[in-house]
């Protein structure tokens, strides 16, 4: 696709050059997507793009981009595409379209009238100062693209950490010499002891003083770099990996969803688990580990016999550490999953708290909460209680290295094998081998912990996504809005009953129907297999003509206008809550859709007017007030199509009469789809469907359907 046919197909002008250009790169890469889907799958603030948030979406998406001198990049052209960027923020985009002379186009977009220009070589003197960002996509295998536990370079946890294993390679060569400066405070003792000493040589014990500086200097220099290039790794893999769990929470299909709302919110928690481990502290004593081995090489040499005594007393500390682990790793299990149960509650509860409030059923989650608390504190303390004894264990071989040391080094001194400062040399050398092995109970108990978070944060990344990295999608265009279900039947995860059976109907674009029937008969599970939030289990929606499976999600859903059941609203202001509809809506876009929902009748007066701050859920607002702001969301991106959903239940009657004259007036051309139990609404629409059990019972024009319901009625 070339980027004249990105801007025709995007009617580009007058709109954001940058985000054109991140289409056809995503297009070229065999990854086309939409504006709408682009904007969805991305995270950034409303307004203009910045370059930034385009390196940001691109390798969010797949695309790495590297920056790159100006002169290379023309001297060694691929067939990659590159963008300049001008200090003046102006824009050039690096085709691999061999025009004969040079090897590549230069396309410049101009944002006024959408017109893609093509300049020649000697132009690009012009770009000198500009900075060149070139484009490749991220290799992976087949069988990595099948998965669905990816983040942005490949798989979500191990991809990062492999990106960064240049500075882990640099931690490595840090610790090693950090453990061989380590041997300098024990040779200085024992040179002190048994050649300084004796010989009164106070010249020699001054060289020594300075050559143990100059080491000790160094190793507080290469410790401080070693922690900061650990921390600076794990920094940039938390960044990463916690950007992946959330983008796989927004994209996870609902009817895959596992577990309650509190439940997801402590699995993603359990990444600080992850987190910790990767921290300086833990890794620094998991890489010194392998290090006490010179240390009992040293010993040896030093003090030949009494290497004997940590080789006999490190496998009494080793042994206790990993007896206790197959009990630690079934508690740490158990402790999880009570953290789980925990926060389940606790979410629970505080969602609800009005209500239980009201009904003074706080006493029952109180009691689960004890429950909960009281069965995770004994686990907690069985925890401790192992891990306590694996450290006396520990700190009682220490003891046992020392004495040990001491007393064999008592005998070879006698014998005058060694010196008195080779049993002080050894002595060191010894607490440097049994030091690491001392924090192996505590080191793998982290380990246990951060094993269960990865398997649970694992199958959370291996649920099913909206969008699959194989998934690849046609932009349609604008849609009209015709909806179409032939034959559709659904059932919720978990339920035998309700749902869909068999659904057949057709909705014309521009139409306006309105779905009744009893509770629980289907209605709102038909918007919310229009909007995508479930698949259907049998059959086929169409919009437009076009089964709903070929389009973008993203694409879907900008089109429609939707006003839920349940009303949720954001904490922030009302501006935000009615512009967060749309795509950077202005101010008037925002007025006309508060005052078509009767927004501005009750917000005018009002001393903060548009910019005053609601809770989370819109608390302090009426059921009508927060149904009047979401009706408002809705309408404020002039959707192809709208949907309401109950969407007047807390309304009074005259506000409600004043609703229905102003949407009349306003979407006279729209698709509406009105969801009620009011008859009042009736007068939006032009046709009724009537559920009964998840089936279609009757349908037909307004007028003629009430009156045969009507006579039905007498005739019973």
């Amino acid at each position: 696709m070339s980027l004249s046919e990105v801007v025709s197909d995007a009617k580009a002008a007058g709109t954001d050059p940058i985000e054109l250009y991140l289409i056809w790169v995503l297009a070229h890469f065999g990854r086309p997507m939409s504006r709408a889907a682009l904007r969805a799958r991305v995270a950034r603030d409303q307004g203009p793009w910045s370059i930034e948030q385009s390196i940001e979406a691109l390798e969010s998406l797949g695309i790495c981009v590297e920056t790159q001198d100006l002169t290379k990049v023309i001297k060694n052209f691929a067939a990659s595409p590159v963008l300049l960027v001008a200090p003046d923020a102006k824009l050039l985009l690096l085709t691999g379209d061999i025009d004969g002379t040079s090897g590549f186009k230069a396309l410049r977009l101009n944002s006024n009238d959408g017109h893609v220009e093509t300049i020649g070589a000697s132009e690009l003197a012009n770009w000198a100062q500009a900075s060149a960002l070139v484009f490749t996509p991220q290799v992976q295998g087949a069988s990595e693209e099948s998965k669905h536990g990816r983040g942005r370079y490949g798989h979500w946890f191990w991809g990062p950490l492999l990106t960064a294993r240049g500075l882990y390679v640099q931690v490595a060569i840090a610790a090693l010499l950090t453990n061989m400066f380590a041997l300098s405070a024990s040779i200085f003792s024992m040179i002190v002891y048994d050649r300084v000493m004796p010989n009164g040589a106070v010249e020699t014990l001054i060289a020594l003083l300075f050559g143990v500086g100059i080491v000790f200097a160094s190793d507080f220099v290469i410790r401080s770099l070693r922690s900061y290039f650990l921390d600076l790794a794990g920094a940039r893999a938390d960044m990463v990996i916690a950007d992946s769990l959330f983008a796989q929470v927004m994209d996870i299909e609902l009817g895959a969803r596992k577990g309650s709302v509190g439940a997801t919110a402590s699995i993603m928690r359990e990444f600080e688990s992850l987190r910790d481990f990767l921290t300086s502290a833990t890794l620094t004593v998991l890489i010194d580990i392998p290090f006490a081995i010179i240390f009992v090489i040293v010993i040896a040499v030093i003090g030949g016999p009494i290497v004997w005594v940590p080789l006999l007393v490190a496998p009494i500390v080793i042994l206790s550490s990993l007896a206790v682990q197959p009990s630690m790793r079934k508690l740490v299990k158990a402790s999880q999953e009570d953290g789980r149960n925990k926060n389940s509650i606790l979410v629970e509860t505080l969602t609800g708290i009005e209500t239980l409030k009201a009904l003074g059923a706080g006493s029952i989650m109180r009691r689960r909460w004890q429950e909960a608390v009281s069965h995770q504190a004994a686990i907690s303390l069985k925890t401790r209680m192992f891990g306590q004894f694996a450290g006396n264990v520990a700190n009682l071989a220490g003891q046992l290295v020392w004495v040990g040391v001491v007393t064999v080094g008592f005998f070879l001194v006698q014998q005058g094998q060694i010196g008195s400062g080779a049993i002080v040399a050894c002595s060191m050398l010894a607490g440097r081998v049994i030091s690491p092995l001392a924090q192996l109970a505590q080191l793998l108990t982290k380990v246990n912990q951060s094993l269960a978070s990865y398997h649970s944060l694992s199958e959370l990344m291996n649920q099913p996504r909206e969008h699959e990295a194989r998934d690849t999608f046609v932009d349609f265009g604008s849609i009209k809005g015709g909806i179409e279900f032939r034959n559709v039947s659904f059932k919720y995860p978990g339920q035998s009953k309700g749902g869909l059976e068999d659904l057949s109907f057709k909705i014309e674009p521009g139409e306006k129907v309105a779905f009744v029937g009893p509770v629980g008969s289907g209605k709102s599970t038909i918007t919310k297999l229009i909007l995508g939030l479930y698949k259907p289990d049998s059959g086929t929606i169409l919009i437009d003509g076009v089964d709903s499976r070929q389009y973008d999600l993203a694409d879907i859903r900008r089109s429609i206008g939707a006003v839920m059941q349940d009303v949720w609203l954001f904490s922030g202001s009302v501006k935000e809550n009615i512009a967060i509809g749309g795509e950077n809506p202005s101010d008037g876009d925002i007025l006309e859709a508060a005052r078509i929902a009767c927004v501005h009748d009750f917000i005018a007066s009002h001393p903060d007017g548009y910019g005053m701050k609601l809770k989370e859920r819109g608390e302090g607002l009426s059921g009508g007030q927060r149904q009047a702001i979401s009706i408002a969301r809705a309408l404020v991106a002039r959707p192809s199509m709208v949907i309401l959903d109950e969407a007047t239940s807390a309304f009074d009657v005259n506000t409600e009469r004043v609703l229905i004259n102003r949407l009349n007036a306003s979407i006279p051309d729209n698709t509406l789809i009105v969801v009620t139990h009011r008859s009042s609404l009736f007068e939006l629409v032009q046709k009724i469907f009537v559920m009964q059990d998840g089936r279609l019972v009757a349908h037909g024009p307004k007028d003629e359907l009430l009156r045969r319901l009507a006579q039905a009625g007498n005739q019973s």
